[in-house]
């Protein structure tokens, strides 16, 4: 390829890694404001500009505490090799996560962006080099993250929910329905910053690796400007919003008061910042289901819709595989382009 087809390809496959941010954005803008919609602390317009503003503001969080690309290292060295990585990889496993995602959305169905990417990822790597393409310690410690993240949600959902119960257990209820709608602006604040700290991260990983795969630097880096890229898109699809799954996630699951929608949030945030911290991708979708299963199951078994529940866990169980078959199939296509 001369130099011009090749600086083509690789704005091209930046583009589409961007395409990837927004999809995430919209797709995850569920995982951001159902509760706060559910409950009508906000209007679904004021909620999606509430979440959107918090996700880009996670960059200058992220950055003032020392965190803001560990993730990104993780998705882009921690899976595969970069050494493995070529266009055609990147190609692979952008189109496979797009793919599921897309498929997702349309039928509402909350799964996960973020390991529709990893699955990707493995698939376009496994398809290129085989199973040595993979960095094994990165991955266990992502699906280990699988199990952990929704797990923790819904330990603290159940902790949180049942701790402020008792603790206004003699308020005045109209009083306490007063005060946490104002303290849910806060938790879902909260929570959307913890949505944008890891998810965005991701997508930089993929365009951090891409570079350094097309030689733009000698060592795997991530650029600041691809960091602040990726957080504005992600805040602009998170604007667009993703209906579909907002009505799944905040009513079809169990009905919320304000309270509980605080305690959810507040829960799916500490699961968040937690794992963005120690640079580990975790599903927001898996982290706010959880803690909305485990707010439902502590007020009564029976509030929890469990047979939603049980198919929006299939949909998790699958979604690996099913976007790696993807992002292999779209490597073979891409590897006879690329």
């Amino acid at each position: 390829m001369d130099p011009t087809s090749v600086t083509l390809l690789l704005v091209f496959l930046i583009a589409i890694a961007l395409l990837f941010d927004l999809l995430n954005g919209m797709h995850d803008a569920a995982n951001s404001i159902a509760t706060i919609v559910s409950t009508r602390v906000l209007s679904p317009f004021y909620a999606v500009l509430w979440a959107a503003f918090f996700n880009f503001a996670a960059y200058f969080i992220g950055t003032h505490f020392g965190f803001e690309a560990k993730v990104a290292s993780t998705i882009g060295k921690g899976l595969i090799s970069p050494e493995m990585v070529n266009n055609a990889v990147i190609f692979g496993a952008l189109m496979g996560a797009i793919t599921w995602n897309v498929l997702t959305w349309r039928l509402g169905i909350p799964s996960s962006s973020s390991h529709a990417l990893v699955g990707g990822i493995i698939g376009a790597g496994v398809a290129k080099a085989g199973f040595g393409a993979i960095v094994w310690g990165g991955l266990s410690k992502t699906l280990i993250a699988i199990v952990l993240s929704p797990v923790t949600g819904f330990i603290l959902g159940i902790l949180l929910v049942v701790l402020v119960s008792w603790l206004f257990l003699r308020a005045n209820p109209a009083k306490t329905d007063s005060l946490f709608r104002k303290l849910q602006l806060v938790s879902s604040a909260l929570y959307s910053i913890g949505h944008g700290s890891n998810d965005a991260q991701k997508t930089a990983g993929i365009i951090a690796v891409l570079l350094f795969a097309n030689g733009y630097y000698d060592e795997f880096t991530v650029p600041t400007w691809v960091v602040l890229s990726c957080f504005t898109v992600m805040g602009v699809g998170t604007m667009l919003g993703g209906w579909r799954i907002v009505h799944t996630m905040g009513s079809k699951i169990t009905r919320l008061t304000p309270m509980q929608g605080a305690c959810a949030e507040t829960a799916g945030a500490i699961t968040l910042f937690g794992a963005t911290y120690l640079g580990i991708p975790v599903s927001t979708t898996h982290t706010i289901t959880s803690s909305i299963v485990g707010v439902g199951s502590a007020r009564r078994v029976h509030a929890v819709r469990w047979g939603i529940a049980g198919r929006i866990v299939w949909a998790w169980i699958i979604t690996i595989p099913a976007s790696a078959l993807m992002g292999a199939v779209f490597y073979l296509i891409g590897a006879r382009f690329m």
